[in-house]
């Protein structure tokens, strides 16, 4: 065949080639990304956003962004391009979205050290049906004839533990406090047990790893962690093994109250599967409350107006149970708590227990002018919504009376520092402490129940300082760099 032939043979596949090009490069240029920049190859600009921070601001990397960008901007984080929100309309747009145009995406560290299982990882009907689980073990029913009970047990056996005079972190006894009930409602483990003890001993080391740098090197942090890890599930399996030979004999388990009996009974979930989730929900459930109780302690002392007010409102719930002669907290005690749910709205508000969620968009979406392009991670920044101050006036005060109708108390040292004014019916909406759409924490009615019994038992038993200059940090997860210490002293009777 002449060369001519060739060329004519070769020029329509060159010419379609040219034309694919082409359509790719046109394809590219037509998404009006947010401005931004993406930051070194691989790495991009995740160190700087990782760098500690006070956790009662949004930390100089997102201030400068923010800044420079506005409240939405594009970054390369965590190995992936990415969008960042702090917008409260697109934030509340994405979890509204959970699974339709948006789904969970936390990096791969994330789930190799809580498991492929774990409940923060999954997405779709095995996320929904291990989130069910969670939520029939965790229903009202229960929370009102079995874990009141249990969360007071608990917070009395921590509180009775305290000394006059003698400094302690109250994060370290905040943690105590939320292990012992998950350990207790999870597997039926006694506090001060030695196999509770080794197991705690093992969660720490867990932890740490959880919040390092994901390198599984000798030596480090996460290494560590995966060993625990391999420890912690040892342990749930044998618990598991224990059960199961018990059934198959015959014997009454007096364990089927917690957690794993009910999977074990109700659920067809492989042992792995099982693991993963009692992991997940021992992670879930005493990582966030017990620094939600830590920041609730370090801020309360900066506004004495507010501990006032909580000790009147406990005060006249004990007045009242001691003419009925009931001496443990019932629900409706619980429901009288009103100022006290503010002062964990605001402790939530302002402490951000959670800052961020890891979400990556499904396909291509346009938002407010901006496209997010599919397979792009997303980043919704919670905390940077919690502290907008178009949203919260005076955001970084905490001001419990915030979430009042009526709002003309002073709070703080200064008798003439006024509270900022109540939020807005708009502002109130994108307060999201616990998330929201289908992965709502299903643990969040128990979070508040916790923080409301142990401020009550607290406020009525006890007057603290802080004993050494501490501060609530990001790293990104919230941490005490000195544990929080504190002096405590007896309050003096005053409940007839």
């Amino acid at each position: 065949m002449p060369d001519s032939e060739h060329v004519f043979l070769f020029l329509p596949s060159f010419l379609s080639l040219i034309l694919f090009f082409i359509l790719i490069k046109r394809k590219r240029r037509r998404f009006n990304l947010p401005p931004g920049r993406m930051g070194w190859p691989f790495v991009g600009e995740t160190i700087g956003y990782l760098k500690p921070y006070s956790a009662i601001s949004v930390g100089e990397f997102m201030q400068q962004h923010m800044s420079r960008y506005g409240n939405i901007y594009k970054s390369n984080l965590f190995g992936e391009k990415t969008i960042v929100s702090a917008d409260a309309g697109l934030n509340k747009f994405i979890l509204q979205n959970e699974g339709r145009l948006f789904e969970c995406s936390y990096p791969r560290s994330i789930g190799g050290i809580l498991g492929k299982w774990s409940m923060l990882v999954l997405v779709g009907d095995m996320h929904r049906d291990m989130r069910i689980i969670s939520l029939n073990f965790l229903s009202n029913a229960r929370l009102r004839t079995h874990l009141l009970r249990e969360v007071e047990k608990h917070t009395l056996l921590v509180l009775s533990t305290w000394k006059e005079d003698c400094i302690f972190s109250a994060q370290d006894e905040a943690k105590k406090f939320t292990f012992n009930l998950m350990a207790k409602n999870i597997m039926s483990m006694d506090p001060g047990h030695p196999e509770t003890e080794q197991l705690k001993k093992e969660y720490v080391t867990f932890m740490k790893g959880v919040v390092s740098a994901p390198l599984n090197l000798p030596g480090t942090a996460y290494r560590k962690a995966l060993q625990s890890r391999s420890t912690i599930l040892k342990f749930i399996e044998r618990k598991m093994e224990e059960r199961i030979k018990k059934t198959k004999e015959g014997k009454e388990n007096p364990e089927e109250d917690d957690l794993l009996e009910w999977v074990l009974k109700h659920s067809n979930l492989s042992t792995e599967q099982i693991l993963d989730l009692i992991l997940s929900l021992l992670f879930a459930g005493h990582e966030t409350s017990s620094v939600a109780i830590a920041l609730a302690i370090y801020f309360l002392p900066g506004c004495p107006t507010a501990i006032q007010q909580l000790r009147e409102e406990h005060l006249e719930i004990v007045r009242a149970k001691k003419q009925s002669g009931e001496m443990e907290l019932n629900w409706d005690d619980y429901k009288k708590m009103k100022f006290t749910q503010c002062v964990i709205n605001e402790t939530l508000r302002l402490g951000n227990v959670v800052r961020f969620l890891h979400r990556k968009a499904l396909k291509d979406v346009r938002y407010g002018g901006y496209d997010i392009p599919c397979g792009w991670k997303v980043l919704p920044v919670i905390a940077a919504v919690h502290l907008d101050p178009s949203l919260f006036d005076q955001p970084q005060h905490f001001n419990p009376w915030r979430w009042q109708q009526n709002n003309n108390t002073t709070c703080g040292t200064s008798p003439s520092s006024s509270c900022p004014s109540t939020p807005t019916a708009s502002s109130s909406n994108y307060f999201l402490p616990f998330g929201g759409g289908p992965r709502l924490c299903a643990g969040s009615e128990l979070a508040r129940l916790e923080m409301a019994v142990f401020i009550h038992h607290l406020v009525l038993n006890h007057q603290w300082e802080l004993a050494d200059v501490d501060q609530a940090f990001a790293f990104p997860f919230v941490d005490f760099p000195k544990g929080l210490p504190i002096r405590v002293q007896r309050h003096t009777s005053d409940m007839n």
